[in-house]
């Protein structure tokens, strides 16, 4: 990073302190070239794995522990004392989610108990202030880098222990005093770690924000003085894209679309009401039922049941940023580590029905979805058992029909705009997703 830029950005940073909202909105976002290119790469990618790992960990309780117990901010900080994830190898976290077909990964710097997992000179609360001493993100970062996986940053606009920080609706029962609130600064804070993020740790693919919604039942609307600190992110690196999980829709500076536990159009967990842009789409779900660490959950959901998700969700033009919760010693659960190998080995067969695909013309609830790309159509049965016959509407007359990946041909014909394809002489071997190609 020029010395240049980096000055200009951290002007940016101090400048945006005292911003009022009406100077915020002047200047209109117009994305780069290099931007938009990330967009496509990042559309293409299709499957991306999620890790919530932090000191919460040793607890065994999940992301919330601090605030869903209401426990004593300092008595919690003394986990860190204690946090030394001996067992972790970076080499060895990356080469298993490559091998299970995903694309990027995005990592957790600093969720919402406010300890950071780099060597972050803003606070002491940080890795490097434990027994471990080393700092993870690098570690990550530069193996990420080694074996082609981009790296995209989760990082939390809240702080449950932070003085500074004005509590929203979560976090009142830690003990921070309210007095205390100092928003200039704790933006400030916030600012400089985040220049710290992008010109420290080489190329980052994506900052995915969390915890906008926790001012969503204020009286007065909060000014989270979002568009100044977007600036500061694509100044220090275009390409860099940015995603918000506030369940809503997309603000200027952003170029990626959340949803949480639910594929786009969907909201069956109660959190993705909002309506379905046209930027890049991705989709975060949990393995289990907890994005962090939490022992007594180990309800994974079975091979197929993934694998189905994840062709929902291309289905919809979507990503799937599937979650783990890493282990307080530094360990992928064995169990998570099966499922991702599973899913490995049936992208490594199918993944061209997936990567690359947009969402198809073909939806029939959750057993009949359909992929895209150009003039060929993946139809995806997600049924344990085939029906005789399959119609499907297809406005177009298609040149020819084969299961896919085998390509055995399928006899089939066409009735104004209905399609019959005949599946009663198929013996199937996949019991997860039966794909029909279609070429147009």
């Amino acid at each position: 990073m020029k010395a240049t830029t980096l000055m200009l950005a951290m002007s940016l940073s101090l400048g945006s302190l005292h911003a009022q909202p009406a100077a915020d909105t002047t200047a209109r976002y117009q994305p780069t070239p290099e931007n938009l290119q990330a967009r496509q790469t990042f559309a293409d990618s299709k499957f991306g794995i999620f890790l919530h790992w932090g000191i919460y960990s040793l607890f065994a309780q999940g992301e919330w522990y601090l605030t869903n117990q209401n426990l004593d901010r300092a008595e919690y900080a003394k986990a860190a004392d204690a946090f030394y994830p001996h067992r972790f190898d970076a080499k060895a976290w990356v080469s298993a989610f490559k091998a299970a077909g995903a694309r990027y990964i995005c990592f957790t710097t600093r969720h919402h108990d406010g300890f950071s997992m780099w060597n972050t000179q803003q606070s002491d609360y940080n890795i490097m202030h434990t027994p471990y001493g080393r700092d993870i993100l690098k570690q990550l970062a530069d193996e990420c880098h080694r074996q082609g996986l981009r790296l995209h940053l989760y990082y939390s606009h809240i702080d449950w222990t932070r003085d500074d920080y004005p509590a929203g609706r979560t976090g009142r029962g830690t003990g921070k005093d309210p007095q205390k609130a100092d928003w200039p600064h704790y933006y400030d804070f916030m600012n400089r770690q985040l220049t710290e993020l992008l010109t420290q740790y080489g190329e980052i693919g994506a900052v995915w924000f969390d915890g906008w919604w926790d001012h969503d039942h204020d009286a007065k609307p909060f000014d989270w003085q979002l568009p100044a600190q977007y600036r500061l992110i694509h100044t220090l690196q275009p390409a860099c894209l940015i995603g918000n999980n506030h369940h809503r829709q997309p603000v200027e500076g952003e170029d990626i679309q959340l949803f949480e536990r639910d594929v786009p159009g969907e909201n069956k967990a109660g959190l993705s009401g909002q309506q379905v842009s046209t930027l890049p789409l991705e989709t975060c779900q949990t393995m289990n039922g907890m994005w962090g660490y939490k022992v007594a959950d180990q309800h994974y959901k079975q091979p197929a049941e993934l694998i189905r998700l994840l062709v929902r969700t291309a289905a919809k033009g979507a990503n799937l940023l599937l979650n783990i919760g890493p282990q307080p010693n530094g360990e992928l659960p064995a169990i998570a580590l099966h499922r991702l190998q599973h899913m490995g080995q049936w992208l490594s067969r199918h993944g061209e029905a997936i990567y690359a695909t947009q969402a198809g013309p073909v939806a029939q609830g959750d057993t009949l979805v359909s992929t895209r790309r150009g003039d060929t159509l993946f139809l995806h049965l997600l049924t344990d058992r085939l029906p005789a016959t399959l119609s499907v509407p297809l406005p177009r007359k298609p040149r020819r029909l084969t299961h896919f990946p085998t390509q055995s041909p399928l006899p089939f014909k066409r009735k104004g705009s209905n399609l019959t394809i005949d599946l009663s002489h198929v013996q199937r071997t996949d019991s997860v997703d039966y794909i029909i190609q279609v070429e147009m």
